[in-house]
């Protein structure tokens, strides 16, 4: 039974009745020289049982002022149970060391402060506090729950030393503050719980150590977090999560050193940060830094603060702009190359690569943008081969190749104009050639049949029989002469159309240019150059289509990857 009257209490120790004495002025007791006692003595020992009762009222207990109880280098001697009482003033324990776990489970108090105390615990589920809960400089060698509490101030544990081993030393997860929430400088064995939290301004972690190798040391999926989230210079050993959480300002890692080998060193996934993500001067993270699914308004991040090789996970990751980091392709297709989709069972992830581009094209880097969808194209299609069968492979892979080399994929579809150009090129010389060599002749039958035609393939001095004249005639070609040279000598030949090897070549190549070159000569099939020249004619008239349409598909994005 709950003991209710200051009377039952007599005598008090002269701690005790120090501490009464100053109930109704409101002032600061300090016992002793202040500091945290090693053990019990008369001068500085206080009852629990005694502080309950001043806390909670009796009949001949007296008016409390309104800065509540407060006291410096106590001994609190048994346990200061306050489960589910209603404390209407604040309770402050400075430098004090507790014998045993402070119970303030569904407690409602005004305010409550250990700044600098030692105590073995502190569970304070479901607790109410009108103003802040502060643990500065705290040592507790044991469990801090927290858990689901509503804090209308600030929840401070700055400088704090939690100690709990492997298990959870620190559990705020589901508490809500109106204030922020600080852990700057705080050490910790064990892990901390700050899952589905609510911070009404910034958590500021700024130093914080905490060590639980092999397990999740800092859990914070869900929380939510009005102002920033500071993690700068913190040290965490193991696991780091924040799937699910929503930051209202940024998520600072500057100087952060994050260690979970083999598992999530850093947990981001499917989390909103409105700010920026900054990861730079010197952090490490040396594990998996996990961002799938999140949505961040600005990037500012250094290669050196880069996880390792396969530790890289930003399928679905989004984010507005870079902001003081690197944006040229080279460098940021070695930060996406950290990726390892292969950990996840898919064989690529094309969404960082399109995301990145649009990026670096909204900031004005077309360039670097087209080089990192060329890179998502290459990688994306050897990916498509080795998901394939031998034989579909096979195929794959020649049209991969005539892809790359014609129009690059679809992104440089330029090439194929060069090629165009090189067939051109090739193609006049060719036909130059065969000029030269006489290897060509008309390609209208009226003039192949015409006497002046018959009578340039006879030397003169020889007769050649007209059969569309019934008459024989003598041959008009010189010694030595060619029969087109002879023909290109004659007045007759003067009205028909000029050979031009560019327009030849061009005509060959692009059928829909219409020079009329083609309709009006040909190589000379008679000639085994003639032959010849025919043949590669017909080889550039196909790759010239081809090329063409290629040409056209890649200006309309037709050949890039789906």
């Amino acid at each position: 039974m709950s003991v209710t009257r200051l009377a039952a209490f007599e005598p008090l120790g002269t701690a005790e009745r120090a501490v009464l004495a100053s109930l109704g002025d409101g002032t600061f007791v300090r016992l002793g020289d202040g500091e945290i006692p090693e053990g019990p003595d008369d001068a500085r020992t206080v009852r629990a049982a005694f502080l309950r009762v001043l806390l909670l009222g009796g009949e001949d207990v007296p008016f409390v002022h309104e800065k509540g109880v407060r006291l410096a280098g106590a001994f609190v001697e048994g346990t200061l149970d306050l489960e589910g009482c209603r404390i209407a003033r604040s309770l402050g324990l400075f430098d004090c060391r507790l014998e045993r776990t402070l119970v303030l489970r569904a407690a409602v108090i005004d305010a409550l402060h250990l700044d600098g105390s030692a105590l073995p615990g502190l569970l304070a589920e479901r607790i109410e506090a009108r103003g802040d809960v502060s643990l500065g400089s705290t040592a507790v060698d044991g469990a801090v729950r927290l858990g689901n509490g509503r804090i209308g101030g600030s929840l401070v544990v700055d400088a704090a030393v939690l100690d709990s081993g492997l298990d959870v030393a620190l559990d705020a997860s589901g508490v809500e503050t109106r204030g922020g929430f600080f852990l700057r400088g705080a050490r910790v064995r064990g892990g901390i719980s700050l899952a589905n939290a609510t911070v009404g301004s910034d958590l500021e972690a700024i130093g914080l150590e905490i060590t639980r190798a092999d397990a999740v040391a800092f859990d914070a999926s869900g929380i939510t977090v009005a102002g920033n989230l500071a993690l700068r210079r913190a040290s965490v050993e193991g696991e780091a999560i924040l799937d699910g959480a929503h930051i209202g300002g940024d998520l600072d890692l500057s100087g952060a050193h994050l260690s979970a080998p083999g598992g999530a060193a850093f947990g981001l996934a499917r989390a909103t940060v409105d700010g920026a993500f900054i990861l730079r001067e010197s952090a490490t993270v040396n594990g998996l830094l996990q961002l799938n699914g999140t949505t961040v308004g600005l990037l500012v991040d250094a290669p050196a603060s880069w996880p390792g090789p396969g530790d890289l996970s930003l399928n679905g990751f989004l984010y507005g702009g870079f902001l003081a980091s690197p944006v040229d392709a080279a460098t940021r297709l070695r930060w996406l190359a950290l990726q390892d989709p292969t950990r996840s069972g898919d064989g690529f992830w094309p969404q960082p690569y399109e995301t990145l581009a649009g990026v670096l094209a909204r900031m004005g880097h077309h360039e670097d943008a087209s080089a990192v969808l060329f890179e998502k194209e290459r990688l994306q299609r050897r990916a498509r081969r080795a998901r394939a069968s031998p034989l579909l492979r096979t195929a794959l892979t020649v049209r991969d190749a005539v892809l790359l080399v014609t129009v690059g994929f679809g992104l440089r579809p330029h090439l194929a104009v060069i090629w165009l150009a090189a067939l051109w090129f090739v193609g006049a010389l060719l036909m130059a050639a065969a000029e030269n060599r006489d290897a060509i002749r008309p390609n209208v039958a009226l003039v192949l049949r015409s006497p002046e035609w018959l009578q340039c393939g006879r030397s003169v001095g020889e007769t050649v029989h007209l059969v569309s004249l019934g008459d024989t005639r003598e041959g008009l070609a010189a010694p030595d002469q060619s029969q087109l040279a002879c023909w290109r000598a004659l007045p007759e030949a003067g009205s028909f159309p000029k050979f031009n090897a560019w327009m030849f070549a061009g005509d060959a190549m692009l059928p829909a240019l219409q020079t009329g070159q083609r309709d009006y000569w040909s190589a000379d099939t008679r000639q085994p150059f003639g032959v010849l020249v025919k043949s590669i004619i017909h080889l550039i008239t196909v790759a010239g289509w081809a090329l063409s349409l290629l040409a056209v598909a890649a200006f309309s994005g037709l050949v890039r990857s789906r």
